[in-house]
């Protein structure tokens, strides 16, 4: 399971438009280095530790893939750009715009440029007050307080106001008008990972295939004609059971759901690695479920070329895949091409991922989540 580092950021600001500086450093850590997905309030506070301008001062939670070193490096790029001098003493000065990582998951981490937690924080109403606001049930790991407890024992009388309220980019996108949202495409596209990260930043609840417990699977691609049918039909009756069984379930504490496959996935494959008869037998069964299954609102297709994803599915090392061959992933793709011709156009939508990485590369993963959002609100 692909999984993303969450990290929570101390914002400041005491130079110019001090709430414009924080806007734009937001639209930066969302551009170029994770998903922003939650932010505190503004917060005004006295300037801490030296004579100065008031700051505003706020803290947001972001998913990224960066490790701590890396995403310090990227954070203080971040603050060049926005007009930060760099320090010409130990002291502290005023400063546009001010990023500091306060937790990185649980971790403790200790070198010379870079204390995770911060070491400060438990001593600041300014980072405490705004920390509390986001809603994570971390507790610091040294310490092992929660955010409500550090706040209380907190020595900082400073004064702290709320000032206002900031609008994140993950607003402008719309995929709460979505009950279900189907992500499909041939092996080693990247379905399973998109579908994962796309859960996590829009807190949606994941369907996601169950292939590593098939026992067919391995035997399949050491004997494609002899274990064909029963692993065919396994698949679909496992797809059948989990996609009835959770899309048939009231979830209060989600937004929408997300797979990555839909039910058809079977009969895609069925074309490939049947032979003819088997594939009516197999067609006849999966009339008697496909009616019994929720539709996605909107079926995502992404494209990406066999190259690609031979090199994906080499890059992920799983044993039983390495006598995969480029002329059956042309006939998955051929496949997969017929069916998605038959679907409303209202409800498709085809992605060419093929020169994108959307794990690594921010601006990609982004580019994707404003084509389906046009989609949606299309």
């Amino acid at each position: 399971m692909h999984t993303y580092n969450k990290v929570v950021l101390a914002l400041g600001s005491n130079l110019g438009d001090k709430k414009k500086h924080l806007i734009n450093a937001i639209h930066l850590i969302h551009n170029e280095v994770g998903f922003v997905t939650q932010a505190s309030a503004i917060y005004e506070t006295p300037s801490w530790g030296f004579s100065s301008f008031p700051f505003y001062n706020m803290c947001l939670l972001i998913h990224t893939h960066l490790l701590p070193q890396n995403l310090l490096i990227r954070l203080k790029e971040i603050e060049k750009k926005l007009g930060r001098e760099k320090k010409t003493t130990d002291s502290y000065q005023a400063r546009t715009v001010d990023i500091d990582i306060v937790y990185f998951n649980d971790l403790v981490f200790n070198v010379p440029d870079l204390q995770i937690p911060h070491p400060q924080m438990q001593h600041r109403k300014f980072v405490l007050k705004p920390l509390n606001d986001l809603i994570f049930d971390w507790k610091h790991p040294i310490l092992q307080q929660t955010t409500r407890e550090l706040l209380a024992n907190c020595n900082d009388s400073s004064a702290i106001k709320k000032v206002s309220d900031i609008h994140l980019p993950k607003d402008n996108y719309c995929f709460k008008q979505l009950n279900f949202l189907a992500i499909e495409g041939n092996i080693g596209v990247g379905k399973t990972t998109l579908a994962q990260k796309m859960a996590q930043d829009f807190n949606a609840k994941t369907i996601l295939e169950r292939f590593a417990d098939n026992p067919f699977l391995p035997k399949f691609y050491k004997e494609p004609k002899r274990y064909a049918f029963p692993l065919e039909m396994s698949f679909l009756a496992d797809r059948y059971t989990q996609l009835h069984t959770a899309l048939g379930q009231h979830n209060s504490f989600n937004d929408f759901v997300i797979t990555d496959y839909y039910i058809y996935k079977s009969l895609i494959f069925a074309q490939v690695t049947l032979d003819p008869d088997e594939i009516l037998l197999h067609r006849t069964v999966f009339d008697v479920m496909y009616k019994e299954i929720a539709k996605p609102d909107l079926y995502i297709y992404l494209y990406q070329n066999t190259n690609n994803l031979l090199a994906n599915i080499k890059k992920r090392n799983r044993g039983y895949e390495e006598n995969i061959q480029p002329d059956y992933l042309n006939s998955i793709s051929q496949s997969y091409t017929d069916f998605i011709s038959t679907l409303p156009k209202e409800k498709l939508l085809i992605i060419d991922v093929t020169d994108m990485d959307f794990v690594e590369n921010q601006e990609d993963y982004l580019k994707i989540l404003n084509v389906i959002s046009e989609k949606i609100k299309g």
